[in-house]
C-alpha cells in the first residue's frame, strides 16, 4: 500500500463530506467515476435503499433527502479507518421524515473504494429498521 493511495483516498473522503455537508451537489458528484459500485441497503419503503451505478442515478440518491427528510437536527463523524482504496467513516446523525413527522437516529458506516482520486464504490450500512419505522405512518 503506497502512502499516495492512502492520502488520495483520505483526501477524496475528506471532500465528499466538505462537499455533502455544504450541499455542493455538483462538487459531490464530481468525486464520483463515471460507474460507480453504489448500494445503500434498506426496506421498500425507505426512497434511498437499493443501488445505482450512474452518475444521474447518484445525483437523484442526494437530491432524495431535501424531498423527504427535514434538515439534519444533528450529524456527527465519529471515526475513519483507512487502507489503501479503502475508507470506512462512521456517523451518527438525527433526522425528521417529512410525510410522517417520525424522527430517527441512525448510526451508520459508510464504506468508499477510492481509485485515482474517484470514488468507485459505495455502500453504505445503516440502521434500516429504524429508518422503515420512521417512514410508516
Amino acid at each position: 500500500m503506497s502512502t499516495d493511495t492512502l492520502k488520495s483516498t483520505a483526501d477524496t473522503v475528506d471532500a465528499f463530506f466538505e462537499a455533502f455537508g455544504s450541499g455542493n451537489q455538483s462538487a459531490l458528484l464530481d468525486l464520483f467515476a463515471d460507474k460507480v459500485d453504489f448500494t445503500v441497503a434498506g426496506a421498500p419503503n425507505v426512497p434511498w435503499a437499493g443501488s445505482r451505478s450512474t452518475k444521474e442515478e447518484i445525483a437523484e440518491f442526494f437530491g432524495l433527502f431535501g424531498q423527504v427528510l427535514t434538515p439534519p437536527e444533528s450529524f456527527a463523524l465519529t471515526g475513519r479507518v483507512t487502507e489503501g482504496e479503502h475508507a470506512v467513516v462512521f456517523a451518527t446523525c438525527v433526522f425528521g421524515v417529512l410525510a410522517t413527522g417520525k424522527k430517527f437516529t441512525n448510526s451508520y458506516a459508510l464504506h468508499f473504494t477510492v481509485d485515482d482520486g474517484r470514488i468507485v464504490g459505495y455502500r453504505m450500512y445503516e440502521d434500516s429498521y429504524a429508518i422503515h419505522e420512521a417512514f410508516t405512518a
